[in-house]
């Protein structure tokens, strides 16, 4: 089981990334997906997760900013990150909730579930 993400760089406060992560080694069909980051010093944070059902969920300090996406037939899950702020520099992590249902949760996800390696974004201001 492997989940690889990519997409990550340095780009300017205001400006827009898209991060993609695909998984290899397992059918995603019922399985919720989601982002999570981790910033220098903090601990990690939930970003979004959306289900096969596509229900999404986010957190608050990027609703309405970051878009979560999903092509189940091909395993990815996707971030487009618009409006992006300083703060928002992370490491970004994808992963697979193994025991989703039809809603999701970022506080679902725990050490038993699918994490991948992160992609760096850097924000400048």
């Amino acid at each position: 089981v492997q989940l690889q993400a990519s997409g990550g760089g340095l780009v300017q406060a205001g400006g827009s990334l898209r991060l993609s992560c695909v998984g290899t080694g397992f059918n995603s069909d019922y399985y919720a997906l989601g982002w999570f980051r981790q910033a220098p010093g903090k601990v990690r944070e939930g970003v979004a997760s959306i289900t096969s059902y596509d229900n999404s969920v986010y957190s608050d300090s990027v609703k309405g900013r970051f878009t979560i996406s999903r092509d189940t037939a091909k395993n990815m899950v996707f971030l487009q990150m618009d409006n992006l702020k300083p703060e928002d520099t992370a490491v970004y992590y994808c992963a697979a909730d193994t025991n989703a249902g039809r809603r999701t949760r970022l506080s679902d996800y725990g050490p038993d579930d699918y994490w991948g390696q992160g992609t760096q974004v850097t924000v400048s201001s």
